[in-house]
């Protein structure tokens, strides 16, 4: 049997890493987990509270195919909530998780062989979900003066049907303000093509908010997901944002690719989207791991970072140590059990340079990975001990 070549993609390295851990533990080691961006919380209790309900109660068979209507409705609630952005629940599309999002987006606005500029480094199955579906990913190098997001400029020249902005972004956390993301989105709409935003870290921001793509533009491609700032990672449930017109037509394929989102994650939803106070709590753990982060980081020699305006991740250069980052950061997990993320699932070109750091676990396991780092560090002669 042969294997077809649009399905030849990359690993997703983040997982590898993952599964490294997996087994170091299984041999009896405590691992500090940095490498994975999902929360250590589960979900909120209202949303478990409103699943346990249901299940005495509901078969929970298949929903329609957009979304059960209760939650659609919620979900566009939450756009006047967080933008005051006034939006139809017609327009908004329950996925199975936000993965399922980008596959709905990408089969319903692309067609075989359009070009969609992806800005470097970026979230990796972008680009897999893209080469698997017979699109054509344009990564496009971003610059540290930019905060490593994409300008209009980083455009030209390009052909392309398509562009995704993730802001904040994976693996940096930066953020776009408005006036970028709207000479984005212009440029964008200028030439034709199609916009998507990821907002999967809505929610989760530091210092200023987050702008969404809906409150530059209605001809737009929001994806967003209740796996980081709602803490449901697991439960498989996301979301997409569409312009009318173009609802009809995912609304088929997810009919035919998925059937529904499953019921279970959208009951749990509906209670999740009530929990402000649980996530709101979630969100000072998060607070303070970052800054744990800013000066323990620095202090344990990865020095060449930005502060993250959102998510929960640092992004640290470290190229001025070594050109082999999946060697060095099987080093550290091998020597002081804490798991990081090689940058080359971000940036094909850097990554071998670069390394991710999240902070989404506990404060006293963010603490303890820190000191760790610092052993590392200075062991190998990269601070002095």
């Amino acid at each position: 049997m042969r294997n077809s070549s649009r399905g030849a993609v990359d690993p997703f390295i983040v997982m590898d890493v993952m599964e490294a851990a997996r087994q170091a533990e299984a041999e009896g080691r405590h691992i500090i987990h940095m490498e994975v961006g999902q929360p250590s919380t589960a979900a909120p209790a209202a949303a478990r509270d409103a699943l346990t309900q249901a299940m005495q109660d509901d078969a929970l068979g298949y929903t329609v195919a957009l979304g059960i209507p209760a939650l659609r409705k919620r979900i566009a609630s939450l756009y006047k909530d967080w933008y005051n952005v006034d939006l139809d629940p017609a327009r908004v599309v329950v996925t199975p998780g936000s993965s399922g999002g980008f596959v709905l987006a990408f089969t319903a606005l692309f067609d075989a062989g359009d070009r969609v500029v992806l800005g470097a480094p970026g979230y990796p199955s972008y680009r897999q979900i893209l080469k698997a579906q017979n699109l054509v990913p344009v990564e496009v190098q971003t610059s540290a003066k930019n905060r490593l997001q994409l300008v209009p400029e980083d455009l030209a020249g390009i052909d392309y049907e398509g562009i995704m902005v993730a802001s904040p972004a994976n693996p940096s956390g930066t953020m776009l303000g408005r006036p970028e993301l709207s000479a984005l989105i212009e440029t964008t709409q200028a030439k034709g093509a199609t916009f998507l935003s990821d907002e999967i870290y809505h929610g989760i921001e530091y210092e200023k908010k987050a702008v969404s793509a809906l409150e530059v533009s209605d001809d737009v491609c929001v994806i967003n997901s209740f796996s980081k700032y709602f803490s449901m990672t697991g439960w498989r449930l996301g979301w997409l944002v569409l312009p009318e017109p173009q609802v009809r037509q995912v609304e088929r394929l997810a009919q035919n690719m998925f059937i529904c989102a499953p019921h279970a994650a959208q009951i749990a939803a509906l209670g999740a989207l009530e929990a402000k106070d649980e996530l709101q709590a979630n969100m000072d753990v998060y607070r303070k791991n970052r800054q744990l982060m800013l000066d323990g980081l620095p202090a344990a020699g990865f020095d060449r970072i930005a502060p993250p305006d959102g998510a929960f991740y640092v992004y640290a250069d470290i190229s001025h140590i070594t050109d082999d980052s999946a060697a060095f950061a099987r080093a550290i997990l091998d020597e002081v059990g804490v798991a990081v993320t090689p940058g080359l699932d971000f940036d094909q070109q850097r990554g071998a340079g670069t390394l991710r750091f999240s902070y989404a676990r506990s404060s006293a396991d963010i603490a303890e990975g820190l000191e760790r780092l610092r052993r590392f560090m200075a062991k190998h002669g990269h601070i002095h001990a």
